[in-house]
């Protein structure tokens, strides 16, 4: 693949390019904590004749960390991604519509591009998406938000994960580890990493460390367990009272054609996620919780597939024994499902 550097919206963009440049058009978002290169297994099974754009996004990779402003919700990415589209080096001519596959975070990113331009979209492949009612502070599967949606956001992270990320650490040793946790959260078989695990341990370590950035800031509040979402850094993005796009999606027209693949073993995106506070409370690994009346865990299995269903023309691909990355875990079958999109 070959690197570009795209300046958008006053930030540079760096960008991972194949194929053609007027081939059959395919956009790779990537997720948290990541970078395009995360995507590397996944290209291998991907015939030539399509045009694959790949960028990281900003704070990633070798992007420009600029400030991510969390009270736009995604849309800091999304926007990047859209000035992006047009761009002559990346689709040639523009105008066409693409082919949007996503993952984890990215797959939030890339619902709200097909909330704002959605006639640009051939069809999406959302890989372990996270909730279109956010990540973590609600409950039902109608996206009820918990008060002062407590436990989400930038505080929410484990400050010894990005303290490592921060000082480079690529030992395996202590769980909180960058590698410990690409090994059992990323996947469910940390062998399926095989000769890729430094590459993707690049891209993990990749990630811009901040306030403006990765984790986020954060708010006191006096319900459990103490935080409350801030306004600037990544996890506030997806804090559910700065990005909530179920109703907006299900309102879409047209409806590009939506496959959604999971693993079902992924300990991230799940009605029982191990980065869920409430559910860490629920199974005492976070003190105090105050029990399923005031912080149920968030169902965010059920809450997407609830929201697809009003949505319409959708098909849910279930990976057995496979964790939360399927296209690094199982790139065949992630690849015959795009390819059956395209």
């Amino acid at each position: 693949m070959e690197e570009v550097t795209v300046a958008v919206r006053g930030i540079s963009l760096n960008v991972l390019v194949d194929g053609p440049v007027d081939g059959t058009p395919v956009l790779l978002v990537h997720g948290n904590c990541s970078a395009a290169a995360f995507w590397r297994p996944l290209l291998r099974h991907l015939p030539p004749h399509l045009r694959i754009v790949a960028p990281d996004l900003r704070g990633y990779g070798n992007s420009e960390a600029a400030p991510v402003d969390a009270t736009r919700g995604l849309r800091d990415f999304s926007d990047d991604i859209a000035a992006l589209l047009d761009h002559p080096e990346i689709f040639g001519s523009g105008g066409r519509r693409i082919t949007l596959a996503a993952h984890s975070m990215g797959c939030g990113v890339a619902m709200q591009l097909l909330v704002d331009q959605p006639a640009r979209w051939h069809a999406l492949l959302l890989e372990a998406p996270l909730s279109p009612y956010g990540f973590g502070g609600t409950h039902g599967l109608d996206g009820i938000p918990l008060k002062d949606f407590a436990g989400t956001g930038g505080g929410a992270a484990n400050p010894d994960f990005v303290r490592r990320i921060a000082a480079g650490d690529r030992s395996g040793d202590e769980p909180t580890s960058p590698l410990a946790v690409l090994r059992t959260a990323y996947v469910a078989d940390p062998a399926s990493l095989g000769d890729d695990e430094q590459l993707l341990l690049d891209t993990v370590l990749s990630t811009a460390i901040g306030d403006d950035n990765y984790p986020g800031d954060s708010k006191p509040t006096d319900t459990w367990p103490g935080i409350a979402p801030g306004d600037r850094g990544v996890l506030n993005t997806m804090a559910p009272n700065h990005f909530n796009v179920a109703e907006a999606l299900v309102a879409v027209e047209p409806k590009p054609p939506i496959t959604w693949v999971r693993g079902d073993r992924d300990a991230i995106v799940s009605d029982t996620s191990f980065f869920d506070l409430a559910y860490l409370g629920k199974i005492g690994a976070v003190p105090g919780w105050p029990g399923e009346e005031a912080a149920p865990p968030q169902p965010m299995v059920s809450q997407t597939r609830a929201v697809f269903e009003r949505y319409g023309p959708y098909a849910e691909v279930v990976l057995a024994n496979c964790g939360h990355s399927p296209h690094v875990e199982r790139p065949t079958e992630v690849a015959a499902e795009l390819l059956r999109l395209l």
